[in-house]
């Protein structure tokens, strides 16, 4: 059965909530990287750090753009997600692949799904 409209207007909500999340979590890490640079540039700077600290602060910053690209890819899912409503928004909701309902419970864990969860572990088997 496709969502009706009440549904839609949650899932729009819900999209709306997680993509001012997700861009709030990619502002921090731009922050946070431009503190780093800033202190990397401060008079302390001169001294040099033990082996150990520099492998540590190459870790962190590794697992920080790690983070970033994660949630970067996170916030190109939701848009897609909110585009596709906006654009058509008797289809939202339908799979892309078999064209049945992906389903308001998995829609309301998973906003962004484009696949029924049959199709998906389809996918995920083949892949």
């Amino acid at each position: 059965m496709p969502l009706n409209k009440k549904q839609r207007v949650h899932l729009e909500k819900r999209l709306l909530a997680e993509r001012d999340r997700a861009r709030k979590a990619l502002g921090l890490f731009d922050q946070r990287t431009q503190a780093d640079r800033y202190s990397s540039d401060s008079d302390m700077s001169s001294y040099t750090d033990h082996m150990a600290d520099q492998g540590t602060e190459a870790q962190e910053r590794e697992k920080a753009a790690a983070f970033a690209t994660k949630e970067g890819r996170y916030l190109y899912r939701l848009e897609g997600a909110l585009r596709r409503m906006y654009s058509d928004p008797e289809q939202f909701g339908i799979c892309h692949t078999c064209g049945s309902d992906v389903g308001f419970e998995r829609l309301d864990a998973l906003p962004h799904a484009r696949y029924c969860i049959e199709c998906k572990r389809k996918e995920e088997a083949a892949g």
